[in-house]
């Protein structure tokens, strides 16, 4: 699974991203430790244009009966995400691109837990394959994604069997287009991305709490 994630991302790093297609007016805000529930970035097609936005990491498929839920659907697997009723919809007709710095995963060794940052080698961001959706009520509106997981390369297999879907910028227009609604035409794109193109490093602890919040939080130990 992804379970925490980083973004901290110079404006100007993230529009090259996507060839400038999203231009924000203010400043990015950064996070060291994205948690399930916290509001992210977020860019997908609502039907007119797509659009840089921001919306809640745990996806409420629009026909829930209510928003709260005891646990968020922070994430979906691409083996079964064309046949559960909770994303089948999104992922033919609501594909999301997620911005992100790295991701946390969690390696187990005589019992305890030790949490590793996991970046490309070069620097530059990552677009996590997603899916959203809108909920509402009478008196409430609230869009929610959640992010797409594979198997696990090499290196991420080392330390945890899951890893999000990384996004070639070759694939977004296709990933993001509402129009293409055969899941079988963007299904390749949710394979493993090549390890010999990121890293891993050991980091704090202090990542366990999704209170704490700063750069030392992905400081190599």
């Amino acid at each position: 699974m992804c379970g925490r994630f980083t973004f901290f991302e110079q404006l100007e790093t993230l529009e090259k991203l996507f060839n400038n297609k999203y231009r924000q007016n203010t400043p990015l805000p950064t996070s060291y430790n994205i948690a399930p529930t916290q509001s992210i970035f977020c860019v997908y097609h609502d039907g007119t244009y797509e659009q840089l936005k921001t919306v809640r990491w745990g996806l409420i498929p629009s026909w829930a009966k209510e928003q709260k839920s005891s646990r968020p659907l922070i994430n979906a697997r691409a083996e079964t995400v064309t046949e559960k009723p909770s994303f089948r919809q999104s992922f033919q007709r609501r594909r999301c691109i997620i911005p992100a710095s790295g991701f946390y995963e969690w390696q187990t060794k005589n019992k305890k837990k030790q949490p590793f940052h996991i970046q490309l080698k070069n620097g530059d961001p990552l677009a996590f394959a997603g899916i959203w959706d809108t909920w509402s009520n009478d008196t409430e509106q609230m869009t929610s994604c959640a992010i797409i997981t594979t198997e696990a390369n090499e290196l991420v297999a080392d330390i945890h069997e899951r890893m999000p879907v990384i996004l070639s910028p070759a694939d977004f227009d296709r990933w993001l287009d509402p129009t293409n609604t055969d899941p079988q035409s963007v299904t390749p794109m949710l394979e493993p991305y090549p390890a010999g193109d990121m890293i891993a490093y050991e980091v704090s602890p202090r990542v366990n709490d999704p209170r704490s919040n700063d750069a030392e939080l992905v400081n190599s130990l």
